[in-house]
């Protein structure tokens, strides 16, 4: 429709709500709160309802995500964090609090896209050092902004390839949250994922397991004797994505939760 008619015809929550309704938004009441609070002004609204009509992120949209109690800058192009990863930053704040003081340092969070979980993590636990990394160079700019106030450093490279030499045997906490989507199973993705979201960040390969086969294969020469390997994963692939980190020698347990609908394997070295 015209922007003008747009414009006068978008003045309460309830409108922009049928809007987005219409064009099969399930959470309607809440995104339109969401963007005539943040629209600065009538026209910008009229562009973010046609935006987001049209398939775009909410949060790209927005230019932020909520994330566990705290908002992450997420810029256009990159991946969105979702609620279920929530469950990797409390598992890993869990292990670090039960972590002697001299052994609770070092966390890295790989594949970090936004770097919402290691700005999670540190907001919750600010004596860490943190690092974050991913391949992909848009991921890492957008990091960077969000856990510099933590002073982290962020590196961009594929996998272990791009973390300094200096942290192998002293990660306490490897959190990853590593693309795990079966590559056929991306058509069937909504299109705010297979539209607007890297292709990168979501193809884990045939199975899904690509990425975990690589992480679970090098983790054992970069975490510390008494450190962990958080990965998440789906509740189907948790099984073979346990298999991988036993394979590697880790021992190893699965967390799920039915709230957050997140699962994530966790591996440990054997003493």
């Amino acid at each position: 429709m015209p922007a003008s008619r747009s414009t006068s015809a978008l003045q309460s929550v309830a409108a922009v709500a049928s809007v987005l309704r219409t064009a099969g938004c399930v959470y309607a009441e809440d995104e339109a709160r969401l963007l005539m609070d943040e629209a600065p002004g009538p026209g910008a609204l009229a562009g973010w309802v046609d935006r987001r009509v049209n398939g775009v992120p909410l949060e790209h949209i927005l230019g932020w995500a909520g994330f566990d109690g705290g908002r992450i800058s997420v810029d256009a192009g990159v991946f969105v964090p979702r609620r279920r990863t929530e469950l990797l930053v409390h598992e890993a704040v869990r292990l670090l609090h039960h972590a002697s003081s001299a052994s609770r340092g070092v966390v890295v969070d790989l594949c970090c896209g936004s770097g919402a979980v290691g700005a999670a993590i540190a907001r919750r636990r600010p004596d860490i050092e943190l690092h974050a990394a991913d391949i992909d160079p848009a991921a890492v700019e957008c990091a960077r902004r969000n856990v510099n106030a933590f002073g982290a450093h962020v590196h961009q490279g594929d996998l272990f390839e791009a973390l300094p030499l200096r942290l192998r045997d002293r990660v306490q906490v490897l959190a990853v949250n590593a693309p795990y989507v079966p590559t056929g199973a991306i058509a069937a993705m909504p299109p705010e994922a297979r539209v607007f979201e890297p292709h990168t960040a979501l193809d884990g390969g045939a199975d899904g397991l690509d990425f975990h086969r690589r992480i679970s294969a090098g983790a054992l020469e970069w975490i510390a004797p008494v450190g962990h390997l958080l990965i998440e994963t789906s509740r189907h692939q948790s099984e073979s994505t346990a298999a991988l980190l036993t394979a590697a020698g880790l021992a190893v347990r699965v967390v799920h939760s039915g709230e957050l609908d997140g699962t994530v394997v966790v591996g440990t070295p054997h003493p």
